[in-house]
């Protein structure tokens, strides 16, 4: 609701990834190749720049704790007679909802980078995004549950979220990187959320199940979206107050 009522909330979240994509994807257009297709950058950063919507609802729905408990509404809420469980739940069920409202509008925008979908792998699609939006929410509440500062919130999120997304391959792939980066992005875990995603927009789902990569990924990035879950519900079930 509070998301619906803010518009220019609404159009920064989408506009600025689009202006990222179109400006990024034409200064790019003539010196990129990663070396196994002939795909421009425009069609190779789409992808990245979805997983880049999913972040940055992350993080815009999850800096609403700071903002209701500096504002006394938290603590009402922890005190109420419903399940803390359910606060959390709650909250990561809205911030990955927005998340599936971000990105189904910008999928719209796929043929425009040179990629062709059906029906059945937008429902696939959906299903990668709600998955990873989840995860990239429920680490966003962790870091909100325990700061008390937008200021302090934002300056984690720049040291920590954001790297985790440029270094996920949604700018450069991993083959070809320094020996060096090439691992730190292999024990990055928004890496494998790149690669479900990526794959999932040129295969179809018997084809991505018969693909080891794509399983592996795709259990790695279920992990950790429990985890996150997990640490979200565990954090709320044993606060006293907020």
């Amino acid at each position: 609701m509070r998301f619906i009522r803010q518009p220019t909330r609404l159009f920064g979240s989408l506009a600025q990834p689009l202006m990222f994509w179109f400006f990024m994807g034409s200064g790019f257009a003539g010196s990129f190749s990663d070396g196994l297709s002939e795909q421009d950058y425009a069609e190779f950063f789409y992808p990245g720049i979805v997983l880049m919507l999913l972040l940055f609802t992350a993080i815009f729905s999850t800096i609403t704790l700071i903002e209701d408990r500096n504002a006394g509404f938290l603590q009402g809420v922890l005190v109420a007679p419903v399940s803390r469980l359910s606060v959390a739940f709650g909250k990561l069920a809205g911030g990955t909802f927005i998340a599936l409202f971000q990105s189904g509008v910008f999928l719209c925008l796929a043929p425009f980078a040179g990629i062709d979908i059906d029906l059945s792998m937008i429902l696939l699609l959906i299903g990668i995004c709600a998955l990873i939006g989840m995860g990239f929410t429920g680490m966003g509440f962790i870091v909100a549950w325990k700061l008390d500062s937008t200021a302090g919130y934002h300056a984690v999120m720049s040291v920590v979220m954001l790297p985790m997304w440029l270094l996920s391959g949604a700018l450069f792939p991993v083959e070809g990187a320094a020996t060096w980066l090439e691992w730190v992005m292999l024990f990055n875990p928004v890496t494998y959320a790149m690669v479900i995603l990526r794959q999932a927009f040129y295969s179809t789902p018997s084809q991505l199940l018969a693909d080891a990569e794509f399983v592996r990924a795709l259990i790695v990035s279920a992990g950790w979206t429990v985890l996150m879950v997990v640490g979200s519900a565990w954090m709320v079930a044993r606060s006293r107050g907020a």
